[in-house]
């Protein structure tokens, strides 16, 4: 076995051990149920179950639809396999098929709030499946069918959608159809083609190839216009034994295999394996061709071998380290959601289409910021690399639900219409608040331009967990700062085998090295009583070597206080790192994720009573802070008084930061001083204060007074499971460096370190 044989191999072990610890613990599966109502009290669970539950159950007993009145039905979705064609590892089994169709349960709930049971059958032969689902159907407002092999999948679709009254989906079929048929309206555009004259290559016949052809069928594609192939060649008319789907299909051109249809071709859709297409059949195709090469993992030709072949081509895969991804999870979360939110009896043709339609022309439109920066672009635009939405745009739930919602009621289907678009709206806004949502932002940006973090406290346990993650998963390239021997230790007892820079300050073969920082330390402290003795020792000391590794451009940014109390670990960064120019105090600020949406909150560990002036500088470099991570800051100065209500000292400081921030800081949306209720209760706000440049606004960030009110607020919300929070981030220092909690967990040290890496690509590190 080569070396390069054994590294791989190691990484496939450590993926496996992850996969399986990540299952198992801290306890085994993906999704839980949690009650809705409130279970206190004798009266509430009187109420819950009986006496109180026989109170609605008689009146569905009355009227069958109030069901959905009194019930979870009309937002719970069964996602339901016999696990006969589970991903790409075939026939394994129903309970094989468990731990993805819980991770499908997780899609819906984080990118639409949709509630999923995950239902794994014992049935292959297709008419006992549906009898099943058919006797559980009650339960559910939708069913999500989910790897079932072909043929039997479009018979058990089929009849399913004949025989019940509510929306029923095989996503593998769909989904993949809905968002490649988007991309290709929007590749054809680009391309200056119409659907209705060019040519299309169908490379698969599976259930995936055959409904994505059929969907391109309604926009206009020509049947004689599309060649499909399966894996004995072009599916011709002189075939026998042809299944009907397959049938449609078939071609009466005298072709029989792939490089003989992809001449001339104008497009190419690949749902089949990989390495099928080389670059010669590529030059072989039509001007600017459209080439949608879909095979996971990896695709039928390459992203860069295709483009560097042909710079007129579009190009699409189904890998989301390319520009592009086809990705089912744009698609099923939505258009259940806007199935489901009118009560549809069905999924028809006309709501994917009007999936389809939503999510072309939101690709046209303007990318938010934040969109812009977690895929590390300056301004995604539509063009050849951007034909189709990003899975994270914030955007999707406001606008395919709404579009799928319009054509049920459309078209008959819709047993609940709605009403008030703009209400229907702010409700899908407010499904948005999911704190792992945020976190996946924050690691995926960081993920996009990794840089070198220092972990000065390597040698304890959690802090090297951590570091093991954020090299596994591309967040950070990791500097291991601390006792080497320690961490050599607990390396291999976590089988952290990366080849990874480990730094001991207090090792001699260091010497160099703290010399040349103690000399360029001392060069700025030697009139603060330092002598170059005392500076020499001090860069024996992690924090302060960590710091000048980071200034002197060795590492890029750096993370510490797992171990030691906050301000003795910030000491040494103060006295290393500089100020941003106008900052005279630092200060710090705390993301909340929170259930409506994040929140910032400043400042939470440096500032005891900071004056008017310097509240109204927290408040701006807070500002900067969310800009930082793609959020318009809408900023309540907090006080126990509104507007002036009081004179006494404390409010009217805020009253001063306030006009201190109209007056230098004319573009920020600022007001108070403010009471926290009415600053985060829009109605409130609007019914009693309706002048406020708050008024109708989502506040997401919170200024405090002192620091008393800040730390106790957002500690309470953290320890009482209200939020998510990630800080204490450092804010009005030049270099990126960020001081934990002390006893900060493996997850809050993984997440602190993506906020560092973000931190460190704004200062251009």
């Amino acid at each position: 076995m080569t070396l390069a044989s054994k590294e791989i191999n190691m990484q496939n072990e450590q993926q496996r051990r992850a996969a399986l610890v990540y299952h198992a613990k801290p306890r085994p599966g993906k999704t839980e149920v949690i009650p809705t109502k409130s279970y206190d009290t004798q009266r509430d669970l009187a109420l819950a179950y009986s006496p109180g539950v026989a109170i609605p159950c008689l009146e569905i007993e009355k009227n069958k639809e109030d069901v959905y009145k009194y019930t979870n039905k009309g937002n719970l979705v069964a996602v339901i396999s016999n696990g006969t064609a589970v991903l790409g590892l075939g026939d394994i089994g129903p309970e094989a098929s468990k731990p993805v169709m819980e991770g499908k349960g997780l899609l819906f709930k984080i990118f639409a709030d949709i509630d999923v049971f995950d239902i794994q059958i014992d049935a292959k032969d297709p008419n006992k499946f549906i009898e099943a689902v058919k006797a559980i159907a009650p339960t559910f407002g939708g069913i999500n069918l989910e790897d079932i092999k072909s043929p039997e999948a479009f018979e058990i679709e089929r009849r399913l959608k004949e025989e019940l009254d509510i929306p029923v989906m095989h996503d593998d079929q769909h989904g993949t159809a809905i968002i490649s048929a988007a991309a290709l309206l929007n590749a054809l555009e680009l391309s200056d083609k119409k659907i209705e004259e060019v040519t299309i290559v169908v490379s698969g016949a599976g259930a995936a190839a055959i409904s994505c052809t059929k969907l391109y069928k309604a926009f206009g594609a020509k049947g004689d216009n599309i060649v499909m192939l399966d894996s004995n060649g072009v599916i011709r008319r002189d075939r026998e034994n042809l299944s009907p789907e397959k049938d449609e299909f078939a071609t009466s051109r005298d072709l029989n295999t792939l490089d003989e249809a992809i001449k001339g071709a104008d497009v190419f859709i690949g749902l089949s394996k990989s390495d099928i297409v080389s670059p010669k059949m590529l030059l072989k195709m039509a001007k600017n061709p459209i080439v949608f090469a879909m095979a996971n993992p990896d695709p039928e030709i390459g992203y860069d071998i295709a483009c560097k072949t042909r710079d007129d081509i579009i190009m699409a895969t189904g890998r989301s380290d390319n520009p592009n991804q086809v990705n089912n999870v744009l698609g099923f979360p939505f258009i259940f959601r806007g199935a489901l939110d009118v009560r549809a009896t069905t999924i028809n043709e006309a709501m994917k289409m009007a999936a389809v339609k939503a999510l072309a022309d939101l690709a046209k439109e303007s990318v938010p910021e934040q969109v812009n920066l977690v895929y590390d672009q300056t301004r995604l635009s539509f063009g050849k690399e951007y034909i189709i939405p990003k899975p994270f745009d914030p955007r999707l739930i406001t606008t395919v639900p709404p579009a799928v919602a319009k054509a049920a009621m459309d078209s008959g289907v819709a047993s609940a219409p709605i009403e008030d678009w703009d209400r229907y709206k702010e409700t899908l806004e407010g499904r948005l608040g999911n704190s792992q949502k945020m976190v996946r932002l924050l690691h995926d940006r960081a993920k996009s331009a990794p840089k070198r973090l220092v972990f000065a406290e390597a040698d304890q346990m959690d802090v090297l967990k951590a570091a093991q993650i954020v090299e596994e998963e591309g967040i950070a390239h990791p500097i291991l700062l601390g006792n080497k021997e320690v961490i050599t230790d607990l390396r291999k007892e976590i089988d952290f085998t990366a080849d990874v820079e480990i730094i001991d300050p207090k090792d001699y073969s260091h010497i160099n090295q703290k010399k040349e920082y103690a000399k360029l330390f001392w060069k700025e402290q030697n009139r603060k009583g330092y002598t170059l003795y005392d500076v020499e020792r001090l860069m024996g000391e992690r924090n302060y070597f960590a710091s000048m590794m980071i200034k002197n451009g060795d590492a890029d940014a750096m993370i510490s206080g797992y171990s030691r109390n906050y301000r003795s670990v910030v000491k040494p960064i103060l006295e290393t790192i500089s100020k941003s120019k106008g900052v005279n105090k630092v200060a710090a600020t705390n993301l909340m994720l929170t259930k409506s949406g994040p929140l910032f909150l400043s400042d939470t560990t440096m500032n005891v009573e900071p004056s008017a002036k310097e509240l109204a500088k927290i408040a701006q470099m807070t500002a900067n802070t969310a800009s930082m991570f793609g959020l318009e800051p809408i900023m309540a100065m907090l006080s126990f008084s509104n507007f002036g209500s009081s004179r006494y000292p404390q409010a009217k400081k805020v009253s001063d930061a306030v006009s201190l921030l109209h007056r230098g800081s004319p573009e920020l949306i600022v007001d108070g001083p403010i009471q926290s209720d009415f600053a985060l209760n829009k109605d409130l706000l609007q019914k009693t204060f309706p002048f406020s440049s708050l008024s109708n606004k989502k506040v997401n960030v919170l200024i405090f007074p002192n620091l008393d009110s800040a730390n106790i607020t957002y500690k309470l919300m953290k320890e009482l499971k209200e939020a998510l929070s990630i800080g204490p981030i450092l804010m009005g220092l030049s270099e990126p460096v960020h001081v934990l909690q002390l006893g900060a967990s493996v997850d809050e040290i993984v997440n602190m370190s993506a906020v560092a890496v973000i931190d460190a690509q704004s200062k251009n590190k």
